[in-house]
């Protein structure tokens, strides 16, 4: 338990990072995208890493914890659409949405997200463990949705487009293991 508080402070870092800097920025609406868009995709990918790496380093324990954690980072990611981005405009929210193909990427990530999360409690996940496989899609869905938000892509777009290629590949090659044994 101890442990589990001390990584739940560790993952909170970047909150306040963002809360710290945020009188900084110059366009904070913008700065508060990047900051939990990166932090929720960065913790994706590390909780999809705990499966391939459990031979390693094994912090299959923590996968939940880091999953709900990137699921936090979209909820805000996402208010920040919704509330300061578009100010509950709805029609607003439709428009962005159907106009900006990254915009419904997101979104889409976003609900398996939601799934993703509320099933996560132990009776739950017993029911629905076998939808949580659409993580790897959720994976590749944020990786475009990241890459497509940027004008121009820099070393950041293509390291999580490299990190989401060697996560896949790398858990294809762990179930291919697995079925042949």
């Amino acid at each position: 338990m101890k442990k589990k508080f001390i990584i739940s402070i560790f993952l909170l870092l970047p909150l306040a990072y963002l809360l710290i800097n945020l009188k900084d920025a110059i366009d904070p609406i913008k700065y508060i995208y990047i900051i939990t868009g990166r932090t929720a995709l960065i913790l994706l990918m590390i909780t999809l890493s705990a499966s391939i790496l459990r031979r390693v380093v094994n912090f299959m324990k923590y996968r939940k914890l880091l999953g709900l954690f990137s699921f936090f980072y979209a909820f805000l990611h996402f208010l920040n659409f919704i509330i300061l981005g578009t100010q509950f405009d709805l029609a607003l929210v439709a428009k962005e949405t159907y106009e900006k193909p990254f915009v419904y990427l997101g979104m889409i990530s976003f609900a398996v997200l939601l799934f993703m999360s509320i099933t996560s409690t132990k009776k739950l996940f017993v029911k629905y463990h076998k939808w949580h496989r659409l993580v790897y899609i959720v994976l590749i869905l944020l990786t475009i949705h990241a890459s497509m938000a940027q004008k121009v892509l820099s070393w950041r777009e293509y390291s999580y487009m490299l990190a989401a290629f060697i996560l896949l590949s790398l858990r294809m090659d762990l179930k291919k293991r697995f079925q042949s044994r």
